[in-house]
């Protein structure tokens, strides 16, 4: 079939990488339909909105979308970034990842980190580890105040003990954020994890959280993990305060395989294990639902490398490798794969992360040579 891919390049290097991986997916032969879509700060300065509707509309009518990466900054100078007809009409700048995340429901955010022989980056060889993700809750909800409304903080001081340290404090000077966690949301990423680890042969799932500090939300999480890891009784469930698991993994990296967490410390630890296999320029992701996902490296629109065609696109194909899976072109991906493996395993072809000289462009024709 021909499938329908959204592609979404974004702001800055974004636009770089997914070049690249245009050229991997044509050497392939994947036949499908890319089409453009608007996304990122160019479209937030010019119109007020960075994840225009006609956006919404094409992620919409696709099959899957490959997106690059965007900017994002402050409020401040989001506001003082936009055209002069826009500035003071009350307009707020969101995330259109975490928008695209909510909107699509795309709840399941999977981060492959392998250690692939011959990278010089890797912290250690034989790494394998895969971080699920909660997407659409937690820190990232969007649930914001500040200034704070004063009927916020009157329900919190009737229904919050230790909000009363907070309670005299005037609007403007203090600022709330909810962790907003669901049993359905929580419950269906832990159980995505499980269902990857019983798939791919992993012997445990660690669940990571804060729960004996951040009791409610996180004692939920650990709650159910611990109720669904008894539908897989061939599988360990293992759990780790966030803050310990960053010292374990870089101790014993070995001793995890699939983790699961809820959506900042998921986030947190991604990056995390990312740089034990080569650092962001190797960390794919996938933002998954039941009929959409949404595939990106992990890192930034780097602005001081814009037009330079200097960064490492392999995390942008290897996120393809894992579009091409989720697609069930599973044969393709394994391809993709193997032909990145080898081009970092021969050494040859190095983007300046890796101690090299070649450019965003070389790196994806070295691959697609592979190919």
């Amino acid at each position: 079939m021909t499938y329908k891919i959204a592609w979404l390049p974004g702001d800055g290097v974004g636009v770089e990488v997914m070049e690249a991986t245009r050229i991997c997916l044509d050497a392939l032969k994947f036949d499908a339909t890319y089409t453009h879509g608007d996304i990122g700060w160019e479209f937030w300065c010019k119109e007020g909105e960075s994840f225009p509707q006609r956006t919404i509309d094409l992620l919409g009518s696709s099959d899957a979308a490959m997106f690059g990466a965007i900017t994002s900054k402050p409020a401040k100078d989001a506001e003082r970034e936009l055209v002069p007809e826009l500035r003071g009409k009350g307009l707020v700048y969101r995330s259109p990842i975490v928008r695209m995340r909510q909107m699509f429901d795309l709840y399941t955010c999977l981060r492959p980190c392998k250690a692939y022989p011959g990278n010089p980056l890797n912290f250690k060889e034989g790494i394998d580890l895969v971080v699920f993700r909660e997407n659409t809750e937690g820190l990232y909800s969007g649930v914001e105040f500040s200034p704070v409304p004063a009927e916020v903080a009157t329900a919190l001081k009737h229904n919050s003990k230790p909000f009363a340290h907070f309670a005299e404090n005037a609007p403007e000077d203090y600022a709330i954020t909810c962790k907003i966690n669901t049993r359905k949301g929580c419950e269906r990423i832990i159980r995505a994890a499980f269902e990857y680890a019983k798939k791919f042969g992993y012997p445990k799932v660690t669940a990571i959280h804060k729960a004996n500090v951040v009791r409610a939300t996180e004692g939920m999480f650990l709650e159910i993990a611990k109720q669904v890891a008894k539908d897989y009784p061939g599988i360990q469930l293992d759990d780790a305060n966030v803050d310990a698991i960053c010292m374990w993994l870089l101790k014993n990296p070995k001793s995890y395989g699939v983790m699961v967490a809820t959506n900042l410390f998921g986030d947190i630890i991604s990056d995390l294990s990312a740089q034990l296999v080569g650092g962001l320029g190797f960390g794919c992701s996938g933002n998954m639902g039941q009929k959409l996902a949404v595939f990106e490296p992990s890192h930034g629109s780097a602005p001081k490398y814009a037009g330079q065609y200097k960064v490492n696109p392999i995390a942008t194909i290897l996120a393809a490798k894992m579009m091409l899976d989720w697609l069930g072109e599973t044969a393709m991906g394994s391809r993709l794969e193997a032909a990145t493996a080898a081009v970092i395993a021969e050494g040859k072809v190095r983007t300046y992360d890796m101690g090299g000289s070649s450019t965003t462009l070389e790196m994806g024709e070295a691959i697609a040579r592979k190919l």
